[in-house]
């Protein structure tokens, strides 16, 4: 940092780990993301120089680093990226000198073991070898020591679509003297460049953008030449430290000296699988821990589920081989937090609750992680796609870990068969795959986009450019305007909607988002003429709905500090026109007298009719001196929107749009308070006309129930009795089918038949519920350990089908239930399973039991 600044560089800080606003990434995966929109030309970059380090995931999509995690030394699923950038400013030649200088004259790293790579050139993109780059280096190093490298390595490219070009890497041989300076006996270093030895590393890469990649996959020069570049903290810690593995640098010991102490004093070094299980949780909490921080709980989708993952491998590894049986991980989090307390400050502030939430997940997981185990013992050479997608539903197990365990065990694992699995389950997640199709098209000058909405809700706009995406298998355009009265989502309050007119033509605005910088409006179709000037007139009614509820969340906000304390942050809402939710930290389900305490204060505030101060362009510093509420894993710039109802009550940090005073919000109510994980609840409620509505329904109910219940005095305590009587007799319906299930069970008792050494009890019976269908096939069984039982049902006016074989024939693996019931199932329209020794199957067809019975009998 010192160095950059030095050379004119502005020091800025890391963006958060878990992106907002970039549909392409769930994680920051390089050091560039936070400036992918200076690249792509959608925004003006504050500075032409830049220098930080940024926190980097690297767990999914294309750059997935998880499977070697642990199993190698240099991988890492959290790493810092160093980087130093030019925008349109300085190039190739001021880059690799400074590289240079900074590696061998500050770092002192010997010469003689760097090596670099350049662009070899690409005949299919009709791209030359970069000899600009290889003159360069040509001046510090010596020719034998620069490598050509392919397009894979040596040619860096945002995505399929966006800025590209060519890079050089710079690489370190780290291996003994006698290795490095006997060729004759071992590889020649160059040898080793890019071929996955682990003392011969890349630790610093040199991007030099100067093209743009086309929808059609075509090249074309970019407007001015940038540099990106990213170096491995700790890599270069590894280097500098004079170590082979970046695990044994002060970056981890820490961490690794506490798990092995704790594991039974372990000495590290001492047996492969355990060394591989310290560096894994040493490495993981790193990753799990500072997305937590930055907003990311783990869940079952998404990003949430990423981080699920890796916490859930982590366990596994100290469980299986380090003998952890208790959680254990959540005690890493103090030390992590005071090792990088002046680096990323934001994990020390947030000790507590990182650590709770990363307790509760290992406490969650560990209850069924030995079941999960178990369940695996049991199964033989292939993991079926069935199989794995149990271990994942049942005792959640990613499908990575089931496929580490099978690899330990020397078994294979049906991906395909676990996919398709997962494809029936994809009610679960909700986000709609959008798929950009077309290049942008620009019609007028290309400028970022002026928001005018916080004071117009219409306004004359001009298109200025528009592409194609689809989006649900639906062909959709996107439009960008000069300006814009629309509210694209951002802060978790939802896009804006309306219309866009001209003289001859209206077109619907069906949603507003921002992509990085860029606010891009959602369409069906393009204008007719792009020539012609519009009107952009905002749904106003959605508008003053949704500002009613994103205002009340700062009142709620303040609110719940006041009543549960100054830890409440926070971690998520989602603000429409009919309602709103709003996620914090806190570890217990609040009662409801702190829900009417909170519910009291904000309708306070509304009745008080605060008005809005609203303040804009404030530096960031100054907004926290006057103590507004910066959220943990929001990237502000330098400059920030101060929202403040009554600065001792509500000052926020907020983009959205808000009531001019709290009257306007009329009335707020909760409706839910629930958790949504460990050591975050979400309220959920509504305001204005919402409000007015849920109060009148839940009263139309309570006068319904009155009714019902022929108006007595206390409503409640009527219904108890009621819940009470049916209870009661509940208890005296079960003692009447269990009376019924017996003397049922000794009719077919009676029926049964030898027939072949075994006891065949074949019927068509009516029965209840389905439970006294099982329990009258167990006692069955309990009575005749040689039982074959097939019983077709009449279970309330529904077919059923029960297989049962006894303890003794069951023994003989001769019949299979399971196996039995499906194909029987077949003759009422159903389907069903169970195991090889009871199975029961429900179908359609009740006229149909009768050829159960013949099908049955034609079977055994």
């Amino acid at each position: 940092m010192e160095f950059f600044e030095s050379k004119g560089h502005k020091i800025v800080p890391s963006a958060p780990l878990v992106l907002k606003n970039d549909p392409t990434l769930l994680f920051t995966n390089s050091g560039m993301v936070q400036f992918k929109d200076n690249f792509l030309g959608n925004s003006a970059p504050q500075y032409n120089r830049i220098a930080d380090t940024q926190k980097c995931l690297r767990v999914s999509g294309k750059h997935n680093d998880l499977e070697d995690v642990g199993l190698d030394t240099y991988h890492h699923t959290m790493f810092e990226m160093l980087g130093n950038w030019s925008f349109g400013d300085y190039f190739k030649k001021d880059a690799i000198a400074w590289a240079w200088e900074l590696l061998t004259e500050v770092y002192q790293l010997p010469k003689e073991r760097l090596y670099v790579t350049v662009f070899g050139g690409d005949k299919k993109d009709n791209l030359p070898v970069d000899t600009d780059a290889e003159d360069l280096w040509k001046q510090h190093i010596g020719s034998d020591r620069i490598l050509h490298g392919n397009k894979k390595d040596n040619f860096w490219e945002m995505g399929e679509q966006g800025p590209c070009g060519p890079c050089s890497e710079i690489h370190i041989d780290l291996r003994s003297d006698d290795e490095v300076k006997n060729p004759d006996r071992y590889r020649d270093g160059k040898e080793l460049v890019n071929n996955d030895h682990p003392q011969v590393v890349e630790i610093w890469n040199l991007v030099f953008m100067e093209f743009n990649r086309k929808a059609d996959g075509s090249l074309e020069k970019l407007p001015a030449q940038h540099v990106d570049t990213g170096m491995g903290f700790e890599r270069l810690c590894m280097a500098i430290q004079k170590k082979t593995s970046n695990y044994d640098t002060d970056v981890f010991r820490p961490l690794m000296d506490f798990i092995s102490i704790h594991a039974d004093n372990y000495k590290y070094g001492s047996e492969s699988k355990k060394d591989i299980a310290v560096r894994v949780m040493a490495d993981h909490i790193r990753a799990v821990s500072f997305a937590i921080c930055d907003g990311q709980l783990p869940s079952n989708t998404g990003a949430g589920y990423v981080i699920r993952r890796i916490l859930r491998r982590a366990v596994r590894y100290g469980f299986s081989y380090l003998n952890f049986k208790e959680p254990f991980m959540y005690r890493l989090v103090p030390i992590l937090a005071l090792q990088l307390k002046d680096v990323f400050s934001e994990l020390h502030k947030q000790e507590d609750y990182v650590t709770r939430v990363v307790h509760e997940e290992e406490i969650s997981f560990l209850r069924t992680l030995e079941r999960g185990l178990k369940r695996i013992e049991h199964i033989d050479k292939t993991f079926s796609g069935e199989q794995a997608f149990e271990l994942y539903d049942t005792f959640g197990f990613p499908f990575d870990l089931t496929a580490l365990i099978a690899r330990e065990k020397g078994f294979s694992v049906d991906e395909k068969g676990f996919n398709e699995e997962m494809t029936k389950q994809k009610s679960r997640s909700k986000a709609d795959a959008t798929k950009v199709t077309g290049d942008w098209i620009l019609i007028g000058d290309d400028k970022k986009t002026e928001f005018i909405g916080y004071e117009q809700l219409e306004s004359e706009i001009k298109v200025i450019k528009y592409r194609k995406i689809k989006q649900k298998n639906q062909e959709l355009y996107q439009l960008v305007f000069d300006k814009t009265p629309f509210y694209a989502e951002s802060g978790g309050q939802v896009g804006d909607t309306g219309v866009i007119e001209s003289v001859n033509e209206k077109i619907s605005i069906t949603d507003t988002k921002k992509e990085n910088e860029l606010i891009v409006h959602l369409t069906e179709r393009l204008p007719e003429s792009f020539n012609s000037t519009f009107v952009a007139k905002v749904d106003v009614r959605k508008r003053e709905l949704t500002k009613d509820n994103h205002s009340a969340t700062h009142l709620l906000h303040a609110a719940l500090r006041q009543v549960l304390g100054k830890h409440v942050e926070q971690k998520g809402s989602f603000v429409n026109e009919n309602i709103f939710r709003f996620d914090f930290s806190h570890f217990a389900a609040m009662t409801s007298e702190e829900i009417e305490k909170v519910e009291s204060i904000v309708n306070e505030k509304i009745r008080a009719n605060i008005p809005l101060i609203e303040q804009r362009h404030v530096p960031i510093e100054k907004a926290k001196s006057l103590g507004a509420m910066a959220l943990f894993g929001e990237k502000y710039g330098d400059f920030v929107r101060v929202i403040t109802f009554d600065p001792k009550f509500s000052v926020e940090l907020c983009g959205g749009t808000h009531v001019s005073a709290t009257g306007n919000i009329g009335l707020f109510k909760i409706i839910s308070e629930s958790s949504v994980a460990a050591g975050v609840r979400r309220i959920e409620a509504v305001t204005a006309e919402g409000a007015q509505e849920f109060v009148n329904g839940s009263l139309a109910v309570l006068n319904e129930l009155k009714t019902l219940l022929k108006n007595p005095k206390d409503v409640s305590a009527s219904l108890q009795n009621l819940i009470e009587e049916k209870h009661s007799l509940e208890k005296k319906l079960e003692v009447l089918y269990q009376q019924q299930a017996n003397l049922l069970k000794d009719d077919l008792a009676g029926k049964a038949v030898k027939s072949n050494g075994h006891t065949l009890i074949l019927d068509k019976v009516i029965v209840p519920n389905a439970d006294t269908l099982k329990n009258v096939a167990y006692a069955l069984r309990n009575q005749f350990d040689d039982l074959l039982l097939v019983l077709a049902a009449d279970v309330d006016n529904k077919p059923q089908v029960a297989v049962m074989i006894g303890e003794k024939l069951a023994a003989t693996n001769k019949f299979h239930a399971g196996n039995m019931v499906k194909e029987l199932a077949k003759e009422i329209d159903g389907g069903g399973g169970g195991q090889p020794f009871f199975a029961t199957a429900g179908g359609k067809n009740l006229s149909g039991l009768d050829a159960v019975l013949i099908k049955a009998k034609s079977l055994i």
